[in-house]
C-alpha cells in the first residue's frame, strides 16, 4: 500500500531539485544517497507522475515538478515558520532572551553589559546573534534588536530611539603619530584606507569610498564590521566606525566629522508579541539604561561646523 506523502518527502524533492543529484541533496541532508534517491521514487509512487528525469549528468524537473515546486516551497517556508515559533516559545518559558545586533556592537557593547546583567539576573540566559542576516521579529527569530533603521516599518514593532547612527573616519593614536592626522580628502589620498565591514555596510562604505575617489586607497579590507575595527585599532590605516562605538575608545581618533544630517537612527527594538514576557522585558530594560549612559558619558562637547569639504564626507 503507498503511503501518503510527508513533509520529508518534500524536504527532500527540494533538495535534489536545488542541487541536481541525489548525492550532492544526500550530503545536504545528511542522509546517504541510496536513501534520498527511495524518497524521491517514493514521493513519484504516492503521487503518480514523474518529477525528475534522471540524466547521466544528474536529475532535472520534468514539467510536473516544476509546477509542484511552488507548493514545496510553501510548505517549506511554513515548515520553518512553525519551527521558529516553537522556538521562540521554548525561549520564554525557559527564560532564555534572544538579542540581535551587528557584530561590533555586541563584543564592545553588549557583551561587557550582559555579564553584569549575568551577575544580577543568572536565572535569565542569553542568545547573542550576531548574524548579517536581517532578523524577524515577528517570526520570533529574536526577541530584541540593536538596529539601524529610518523608521520602524515591520508590523507589531515597538522600540525606543537611542541616537542619530552616525558614523565616520577613525584611525589609532599611534597611527596618527606615524603618519598624521588626516582631516580632509586631500590629507586621506595620502593615507591607507581600511575597507570592508561586509554586506550592506560595505555597499554604502565602497560607494562613498568611489564618490571620495579613495577606493584605490584601500589597502586591507575585513569580511566584517568587527574587523575594521580590529584593524584601525592595530593601527593598519583609517577606516570607517560607528561613532557610539569609537567615541569610547581613548586609542581612536576621529579623521572626518560624520555627515550633519542623518536619515538613519540606531534602535533598540523588541515585538508586540514578547514585549510584556518579564525577561524580555527585564534586558530591554536594562540595555537601555546602559546604552543611554554611554551614549551620555561618549557624547563629545559642541564642537565647530566641519569646513564646506568634509559636509559630504561620511558614509
Amino acid at each position: 500500500m503507498t503511503r501518503e506523502p510527508e513533509w520529508s518527502d518534500w524536504r527532500v524533492f527540494l533538495a535534489v531539485a536545488r542541487h541536481g543529484s541525489t548525492l550532492s541533496a544526500g550530503r545536504a541532508l545528511r542522509m546517504s544517497q541510496s536513501t534520498a534517491s527511495r524518497r524521491i521514487t517514493a514521493l513519484e509512487e504516492a503521487l503518480g507522475v514523474r518529477l525528475f528525469e534522471r540524466r547521466a549528468s544528474g536529475y532535472r524537473l520534468t514539467d510536473a515538478g516544476e509546477a509542484v515546486k511552488p507548493r514545496a516551497e510553501a510548505l517549506e517556508q511554513a515548515a520553518r515558520a512553525v519551527e521558529t515559533q516553537a522556538k521562540a516559545q521554548a525561549r520564554a518559558l525557559g527564560g532564555t532572551v534572544r538579542i540581535t545586533t551587528e557584530e561590533v556592537f555586541a563584543v564592545t557593547l553588549l557583551t561587557p553589559w550582559l555579564r553584569e546583567l549575568h551577575g544580577e539576573h543568572p536565572e535569565v540566559r542569553i542568545e547573542l546573534d550576531c548574524t548579517r542576516e536581517l532578523r524577524d521579529l515577528g517570526a520570533g527569530e529574536a526577541d530584541i534588536a540593536l538596529r539601524s533603521a529610518a523608521a520602524l516599518q515591520a508590523e507589531g514593532l515597538v522600540g525606543r530611539v537611542l541616537q542619530d547612527d552616525a558614523w565616520a573616519l577613525y584611525c589609532s593614536r599611534d597611527y596618527a603619530a606615524r603618519h598624521g592626522l588626516p582631516t580632509s580628502r586631500r590629507d586621506l589620498l595620502q593615507h591607507n584606507i581600511i575597507g570592508g565591514g561586509g554586506g550592506g555596510l560595505w555597499r554604502v562604505y565602497s560607494a562613498w569610498l568611489e564618490q571620495m575617489g579613495l577606493l584605490d586607497r584601500v589597502t586591507m579590507q575585513y569580511d566584517g564590521s568587527n574587523g575594521l575595527l580590529s584593524g584601525i585599532r592595530s593601527g593598519l590605516g583609517v577606516g570607517v566606525l560607528p561613532c557610539i562605538v569609537a567615541r569610547a575608545d581613548p586609542d581612536l581618533l576621529q579623521c572626518l566629522q560624520p555627515t550633519p544630517k542623518q536619515d538613519r537612527k540606531l534602535w533598540l527594538l523588541t515585538h508586540e508579541r514578547v514585549r510584556h514576557n518579564p525577561n524580555v522585558r527585564l534586558v530591554t530594560d536594562f540595555l537601555y539604561e546602559r546604552l543611554m549612559r554611554h551614549i551620555r558619558e561618549t557624547e563629545p562637547a559642541v564642537s565647530p561646523p566641519p569646513p564646506p569639504e568634509l559636509l559630504r564626507a561620511a558614509p
